[in-house]
């Protein structure tokens, strides 16, 4: 045994990350309602508000303490 306390780890290491949804210009802070729901759920979620979510690809981006969650609108055929 040694004399050193128990280590704790660091906040970062349990605590998820804060995700931020972006739709266009938009962006979305997540909250309390909505840190449980998978990206899918949330996706449904936006398409009433913004319609060219629901057809969008979704890109994760990582950035500090952040997870960023892109809605990138897909080009749609004309006629």
């Amino acid at each position: 045994m040694s004399n050193q306390p128990n280590a704790t780890p660091a906040q970062s290491d349990t605590t998820p990350l804060k995700r931020v949804f972006k739709v266009g210009a938009n962006r979305i802070a997540e909250d309390a309602a909505t840190a449980k729901l998978t990206n899918e759920q949330i996706r449904k979620l936006l398409t009433a508000q913004y319609p060219e979510v629901a057809n969008a690809t979704i890109r994760e981006t990582v950035s500090g303490d952040t997870r960023v969650i892109d809605f990138i609108a897909v080009a749609g055929r004309k006629g």
